[in-house]
């Protein structure tokens, strides 16, 4: 072992009457760790809120979306077969969108009416995992002729108060014009099904309705609003959508979900960043501690340091005794943190006691730990221990022989 290695090893483990040296040397470790333990545990919470609820997202919505910048498509038979061939697409369904008001007895209110074609859709959506009563396929099979089958968001059942069985009534504003004015136009259906997505905002307005259901309500014979399209690497959409405009020309627009979605996300990554940085003060902190407790070794040390320059010590020697001393300190804290923070994201994962109010789209509070973010955090904790240790070990290096045991 090197002297310097041996020296700062034994400063590390202080007398008894230095015993507030080595308390202040805990502490400080105690501080990393803390900070450590802390920024690792946000960033997992962090990501894995924003992976959580992209996942809800894309499990009613495709990655991307192929309109008609002039109006209706009527060849999407022929057109999702196309876009089928384009590298990176993994499936492709229409659909067609309507904001209608739906009612249940005395009660009604707005919704979103989905139309689905049941052949392709679970292709692209994840719609069928979040059907809780019923069955997705049970759109194709109605109880009766008069009434189409209609499956619910949860909310949106429980604010009409409805069940499987029951029968609701759609109303579209755009209907026929008769002498006293156009007549709103109404489709009874009978509740088939109801998926709960976990998102109010869908769970509360959306109704499923079968492609050919919403087409004849519609009023658009043979048509669609649009193609719905699921890639295999959802980041690389934005890519795949440009290449989708290029090949079909201006006539079609290409949306994906990053660009339908990006205020959310946006937001979320500032959030991100920001409690990042908040936390990451602990650190600082920290390494406050780091330089206090060195400072007070080097003023304890002062004899022992002329007595190493006395018999040939050099100044980069004593230098480094002291950086070696802080860097242990911060390598055990963040040793200490990351296993802390790797733990705790562990149990967060695994047992889910933390529960989430419902305004949040997500019941529990979701962990996503990622080997990079564990990588940088610990870089930089150690970054900022080295840094902590300059200052002290420069004036360690300063300690004249001469003067400090002129007197002894």
């Amino acid at each position: 072992m090197r002297f310097e290695w041996f020296v700062s090893l034994r400063y590390l483990k202080a007398k008894r009457s230095q015993g507030f040296i080595s308390l202040i040397t805990f502490i400080s470790i105690g501080g990393v760790m803390l900070g450590v333990m802390a920024l690792i545990t946000v960033l997992g919470v962090m990501t894995g809120f924003s992976e959580g609820l992209r996942d809800k997202i894309l499990g009613i919505n495709s990655h991307i979306v192929v309109q008609s910048i002039g109006g209706d498509i009527r060849n999407y038979r022929e057109l999702s077969d196309e876009l089928r061939t384009f590298p990176g697409v993994t499936g492709a369904t229409p659909y067609l969108f309507a904001q209608t008001m739906i009612t249940a007895g005395e009660g009604g209110t707005g919704a979103i009416l989905r139309g689905i074609d049941l052949d392709s859709v679970t292709g692209v959506l994840g719609l069928d995992k979040y059907v809780t009563y019923g069955t997705l396929d049970s759109l194709a099979n109605p109880l009766n002729s008069r009434q189409a089958p209609v499956i619910l968001g949860r909310e949106l059942a429980r604010h009409l108060r409805v069940s499987l069985g029951d029968s609701v009534r759609l109303l579209l504003a755009d209907g026929p014009l008769t002498p006293i004015g156009v007549i709103p136009k109404m489709q009874t259906c009978t509740v088939a099904g109801i998926f709960e997505s976990g998102m109010y905002e869908y769970d509360s307005v959306m109704a499923f309705v079968s492609l050919p259901v919403a087409q004849a309500f519609l009023d658009m014979n043979d048509g669609v609003h649009g193609i719905e399209l699921k890639v295999g690497d959802i980041y690389a959409a934005q890519t795949i959508g440009d290449e989708i405009e290029k090949k079909l020309g201006p006539v079609y627009a290409a949306r994906d979900w990053i660009e339908t979605n990006r205020n959310l996300f946006s937001a979320l990554k500032l959030e991100k960043t920001a409690l990042s940085i908040i936390v990451a003060l602990i650190v600082l902190v920290a390494s406050f501690n780091i330089v206090s407790t060195l400072i007070m070794v080097v003023m304890e040390k002062n004899k022992d340091i002329a007595v190493l320059k006395s018999m040939g010590a050099t100044s980069a020697a004593i230098m480094r005794i002291f950086v070696y001393e802080g860097l242990v300190i911060g390598f055990t804290g963040t040793v200490l943190g990351v296993a802390g923070g790797l733990a705790a994201c562990g149990l967060l994962k695994r047992y889910q006691f933390i529960k989430l109010p419902d305004v949040y789209p997500l019941s529990t509070l979701p962990v996503h730990v990622v080997p990079a973010d564990v990588v940088m955090i610990a870089t930089a904790a150690l970054i900022i221990t080295l840094l902590a240790t300059l200052y002290p070990s420069w004036q360690a290096a300063r300690v004249s022989p001469a003067v400090t045991l002129r007197y002894e």
